[in-house]
């Protein structure tokens, strides 16, 4: 090999080692910059050295540079939906299906626990058991009645309660469950609704009961008043009281222009009018 095919083979290699730096440089790049996007949080995963990081806070929203073999896990801190059908047991052992809703988001201030403990996959693992779980435990103290009518804003704060109380100290915030559909079977559902009417219908008819009742007193009330006041009105009507009140009535009729006589001492005591124009 002659001196210039030499230097042409050097450079070849120098030219090769430039380009495979250059390509490990742009990758060691690429890999170091993460970025987080609105809403979300990286939680730093060191695998030369502690593993995850919990004594840090997690990367906010942002580029961030980090050492190219450090990984980083990106979680959504938004308020998440989750809708779940379960058939659950009454009081009475009757089959129910419900719908409902749980509202969530992970504890920003703990994603490192969350990831080193729970992983990322926290919704399958632990939001769906414990809600299935608080729902059979809250249903199972209820009969179907009072979950198809009266009871299910109670049922659905205590799914809530119950629900948080599995979920406490794991890194999850519960904000809210929704019960949104109750099925019960058809036969138990149409019997229900055939006891709430005739209980609306004797809750009518003892309403219109009270209501004659009270018309019927006040009337008896009015009644006993008018006799009272005419039984005090006659007791007070003594003869020498009439006498003076027909003497001012007769008085008044003299000024009549119609008047021509007066009579003064006249039937019971009374004075008389005669005469007409």
């Amino acid at each position: 090999m002659n001196t210039r095919q030499s230097n042409e083979f050097q450079l070849s290699g120098t030219v090769i080692t430039f380009i495979v730096i250059a390509i490990i440089v742009i990758i060691s790049l690429f890999k170091s910059i993460v970025t987080v996007g609105a809403g979300q949080a990286g939680v730093l995963y060191r695998p030369l050295a502690d593993g995850v990081v919990t004594d840090q806070p997690a990367l906010s929203e942002g580029l961030h540079v980090v050492a190219p073999w450090n990984d980083v896990e990106i979680f959504n801190l938004r308020q998440q939906e989750y809708f779940d059908k379960m058939k659950v047991l009454s009081s009475n052992g009757l089959d129910i299906q419900l719908d409902a809703t749980v509202w969530y988001q992970p504890d920003a201030g703990s994603l490192g626990f969350l990831y080193k403990t729970k992983g990322v996959d926290y919704l399958e693992n632990l939001i769906k058991p414990a809600l299935r779980s608080a729902t059979r435990e809250v249903v199972g103290r209820y009969t179907p009645e009072e979950i198809y009518s009266s009871k299910r804003g109670v049922i659905q704060k205590e799914i809530l309660e119950e629900t948080k109380k599995i979920l406490e100290n794991q890194y999850i915030l519960v904000n809210k469950v929704l019960v949104r559909d109750v099925t019960l079977p058809a036969t138990i559902k149409t019997a229900i609704e055939r006891k709430l009417k005739q209980e609306q219908e004797a809750l009518e008819y003892e309403f219109r009961l009270v209501k004659a009742k009270k018309e019927a007193e006040k009337v008896r009330i009015e009644a006993q008043g008018k006799a009272d006041a005419n039984r005090i009105l006659s007791a007070s009507l003594t003869d020498k009281i009439l006498k003076d009140k027909g003497i001012d009535a007769t008085l008044q009729l003299s000024e009549s222009p119609n008047s021509k006589v007066v009579i003064v001492g006249g039937k019971d005591g009374l004075p008389l009018i005669l005469g007409n124009n």
